[in-house]
C-alpha cells in the first residue's frame, strides 16, 4: 500500500511517467491504480480526443504502438490504457522497440493481471529503470485481517478483530471481494462506526457462531457439543462452508499445530510469524496444543486425509458428509 501511495503522490506532484507497467497475481491494486490513472491524468475536456482504453484480447502490440506514437490534440499529453494486458502475453515482447524510444507526450498504461512478465526481460528492465513497473502480489492470508483494519481506518471506520477474522475466513485473500463487502457495510453504517461480528452476520450473511473459525476453535478446545452444533449447521447450510474449503482449513490448522509443537520460542510474535497466522489466533493454538500432543496431531492429520478421500467416495459406502464429519470428530476428540 505504501508503494501505491507514493505512485499517487508522484502523479499529484506532476511526476508522471511515460510508461506504467502494472502486473501481478493480485488484481485489486492493479485495478485501483488503473482507475486512478484513467480518472486523473487528463481533464474531462481533454479525455474525448486524448484518452483511449484498449483491451488485450481485442488489440495487438502493433496497434498499441501505433496509437502511442500519435500526438495529443489540444492537450499536453494523451493517455492509452491497455486493460487485461495479460491477453497479449504471447506477443508482449514486441513492445521492446517502443520502450526504447517512447513518445514523450504519451502515457502508456499496461494492466497485466493474474501473472507477471519475467523480470529478466530487457524491455521490462528498461521500463523499471526509466519509467515505472509495479508488481501486485497476493496478500498472505494471515495479513488480510490487518489489511481490512487499515483500509477501514482510512475510510473513518474501525472493526473488531473477530469481525475482520470472519471476513478473512469466509472470503480468503480475494481483496476485491472483501472491498465490495466493506463497501456494503459503509453504506449501511455511519462513518465513525466500529464494525462488529453482528454487523458482518446481519449484512453479509457470515454466521458469527457457526463458521470454520469457530469449528477449529471448538475442536482445539475439545468442546464436543459446539463442534457438533457447527457441523450440523454446515450440513443444513452447505453454502456456508463448502466441504473442500472445510477439509483444507482443518488440514491447515492441524499442520500448523504440528509446527507449533516444534517451536522452541512460543512467544506470541514468534508463533504468529512462524505459522503465518494472525496474532489473534495464538492463544487458540496454545489451548489446542495442550489438548492435542504432537503424536495425536499426527494421527488427526492422517484422519483428515482419510475423510478427504471418503468425501470423494473412497471407501465411504456413500455415507452423507455429515456422518463422515461426525465420525471424524468422534475419532479425534
Amino acid at each position: 500500500m505504501d508503494e501505491i501511495v507514493k505512485i499517487i503522490n508522484d502523479i499529484k506532484a506532476g511526476n508522471i511517467k511515460s510508461i506504467y507497467f502494472l502486473m501481478g497475481e493480485e488484481p485489486y491494486y492493479i485495478d485501483k491504480l488503473t482507475e486512478y490513472l484513467e480518472k486523473n491524468l487528463l481533464t474531462e475536456e481533454e479525455k474525448g480526443f486524448n484518452q483511449m482504453v484498449l483491451y488485450g484480447r481485442d488489440t495487438t502490440v502493433d496497434e498499441i504502438v501505433s496509437n502511442a506514437k500519435r500526438y495529443p490534440m489540444m492537450a499536453d499529453r494523451q493517455v492509452i490504457i491497455v486493460k487485461e494486458a495479460q491477453d497479449l502475453s504471447r506477443n508482449i515482447d514486441k513492445i521492446e522497440a517502443y520502450v526504447n524510444n517512447p513518445q514523450p507526450t504519451t502515457v502508456l498504461v499496461f494492466a497485466y493481471k493474474y501473472g507477471k512478465v519475467d523480470k529478466r526481460k530487457k524491455w521490462l528492465k528498461t521500463i523499471a529503470k526509466n519509467h515505472l513497473v509495479f508488481e501486485s502480489e497476493k496478500l498472505k492470508d494471515y495479513k488480510v485481517a490487518d489489511w481490512i483494519k487499515r483500509v477501514l481506518q482510512g475510510r473513518g471506520y474501525a472493526i473488531e478483530p473477530k469481525a475482520a477474522i470472519m471476513l478473512q475466513e469466509f472470503l480468503g485473500n480475494d481483496l476485491s471481494r472483501i472491498a465490495n463487502e466493506l463497501s456494503k457495510l459503509e453504506i449501511i453504517l455511519p462513518k465513525g462506526s466500529t464494525i462488529t461480528p453482528d454487523h458482518v452476520e446481519t449484512n453479509i450473511g457470515i454466521s458469527k457462531d457457526f463458521n470454520v473459525f469457530e469449528l477449529r476453535k471448538a475442536i482445539g478446545a475439545k468442546n464436543h457439543h459446539k463442534a457438533f452444533q457447527i457441523l450440523t449447521y454446515f450440513d443444513q447450510n452447505p453454502k456456508s462452508s463448502p466441504k473442500v474449503m472445510l477439509i483444507a482449513q482443518l488440514f491447515g490448522y492441524f499442520s500448523n499445530l504440528l509446527k507449533y509443537h516444534g517451536l522452541k520460542d512460543k512467544s506470541q510474535g514468534n508463533v504468529a510469524s512462524a505459522l503465518g497466522i494472525n496474532p489473534y489466533f495464538v492463544e487458540e493454538y496454545k489451548i489446542a496444543a495442550a489438548n492435542f500432543p504432537m503424536k495425536k496431531v499426527s494421527a488427526v492429520i492422517s484422519k483428515i486425509r482419510d475423510i478427504d478421500g471418503m468425501s470423494k467416495g473412497v471407501g465411504a459406502n456413500n455415507l452423507p458428509d455429515i456422518e463422515i464429519y461426525k465420525e471424524f470428530l468422534i475419532s479425534v476428540m
